[in-house]
This record gives structure tokens, sequence and C-alpha cells, in this order.
């Protein structure tokens, strides 16, 4: 491999040393752990905040996937430091975490790029991007042998995700996972960031992405990752799968025990 990703957010986002890594996944899987399971899980919606402060949050979306079988993970993110029109998929071998290299398979890369003018193959939004590099060391720790799309939306637009969900949906099978990587609203007073916030877990709940798509444009809720969460749950129900649930829902105040501005997470299980 030549081209390897490395980590941009290791010692801030979540612990450089692999041990500490492990040991801090661990904890937040065990204290997440739950009986209710969900079959033919096609999608996960998880937040990209520090551990510290949405790892919990996220670690009963992974909770749901433990030792389960996935040969090819999508992950969608947004692309919080730079805009550009489309869609970047990473053009190198593999992204690597203190847990080790994951590799990025190419042929699935291929058929989701080809004949497409927005989706195309670059480093654009995965120079230093944290989106998609902190869901990894949770994949890593629950599943085994998988491979791994990286992929990083510049723009959420209407016109991209309705692109995005289309070529979704001609890959994904039951040995692909996606999960879309999105925290909610920013910086609000927990009273005003539940009334946006709550809107999204509605809509997730209800399997309305149409819903969450026109929420989002006319500013009834705010999620960085938006349209990462509408192009998993269209390409879902191309699919014919229609059920989803969110998990858990939280935000910084939990944390910082400052509740005058804070950062909702949630997360969500999409499944059949």
């Amino acid at each position: 491999m030549n081209k390897i990703r490395k980590p941009a957010v290791a010692g801030s986002f979540y612990p450089a040393e692999k041990n500490k890594l492990i040991d801090q996944i661990k904890l937040l899987l065990d204290i997440t752990k739950t009986n209710e399971v969900y079959e033919n899980i096609s999608g996960l919606v998880a937040p990209h905040a520090g551990y510290l402060y949405s790892g919990k949050t996220a670690a009963y979306a992974f909770n749901t996937i433990a030792n389960k079988n996935y040969e090819t993970v999508i992950i969608i993110s947004p692309s919080h430091r730079e805009y550009f029109p489309g869609i970047s998929i990473y053009d190198g071998d593999a992204y690597e975490t203190p847990l080790g290299i994951t590799e990025i398979n190419k042929s699935v890369k291929e058929k989701i790029i080809s004949e497409s003018k927005n989706i195309f193959e670059g480093i654009q939004g995965h120079r230093n991007e944290h989106a998609i590099e902190v869901e990894i060391p949770f994949l890593q720790a629950v599943l085994k042998d998988f491979t791994i799309i990286p992929v990083v939306m510049g723009d959420q637009s209407k016109i991209y995700v309705d692109e995005l969900s289309q070529k979704l949906a001609e890959v994904i099978d039951d040995k692909t996972l996606i999960v879309a990587s999105s925290d909610l609203s920013h910086f609000y007073s927990r009273k005003e960031a539940q009334k946006l916030d709550l809107n999204v877990k509605k809509r997730i709940d209800d399997f309305d992405f149409n819903g969450l798509q026109n929420d989002l444009e006319l500013k009834n809720s705010e999620a960085c990752g938006g349209g990462c969460i509408v192009s998993l749950m269209k390409s879902a129900e191309l699919k014919n799968i229609k059920k989803s649930k969110v998990l858990s829902y939280s935000d910084s105040g939990d944390v910082t025990r400052d509740t005058s501005e804070v950062v909702g997470y949630l997360s969500a299980v999409i499944y059949n």
C-alpha cells in the first residue's frame, strides 16, 4: 500500500496510544450494552465529537453490530474544513488509526464513482477531517475483517444527496454497512438545542428522510451531517429497508455541566 491516510485527530478526539484507546472503547461499549437485538442492520447514525463528549452515544450504535459480519463499511461524512462541490472518496489505499490499518475496497469505490459527474476519487475533504476518522476505531473494535469506503460530502445539497443515495443503493447488500457521521445543533442553550434536535430524532424514528431534508433546508433542525443521514435513509428505502430507531440522544452539557451552549449528539440504527 502506497498511500495511507494517517490519523489527524489521535491524541485530541481520542487517545493516540493503542492500549488507552482500546480500554476507552471497551468501557464505552460495556456501559451501553442492551438486550435489544436488531436484525439485518444496513446502517448506523453516529456522532463524531471527541469520545469524551459523544463516545457513549456513539457506542450505543456500534454495540448493535458487535461481532456481525460485514465485508464493507461505507462511512459518509460532512466536510468541516473545506468546501468543494460534489462528493469525494479517498484516492488512497487505506485509513490508519492507532488500532491499525483498514484498507479501502477499491472495487466498490469504482462502482460508486463510475459514470458519476459529482462523486469522484480525491483527497478533498480527507486531509484533516475528523468525522470519518473517529468512527473507524469503534468499527475496528466490534468487527473483524472489513474494508471501508470513506466518503466526504463537500456539498450536502439535495442534488448530491439524491445521486449518492442512488449510487449507494446500487452497491449495498447484506454484507455492506453504511455509517452516517453527524452531530446535531451547535452552541445553543440546551432548551433551544432540544427543540432543533428532537425534530431530527422524530424524523429518523418515523423514517421520514424527506421531512428531514425539508427541516434542514428550512432551518427547523440542524445537523452538520444531515445530508449524510438523508443519503443513508434514502438509499435504504431504495432497497426496501424502512425501519429506523434512535438509540441515544445527549449533548455536551452532560459532560461539561454547562448548558448555556451545547452540541447535540444522536445515534440510530437502520434495519429491516
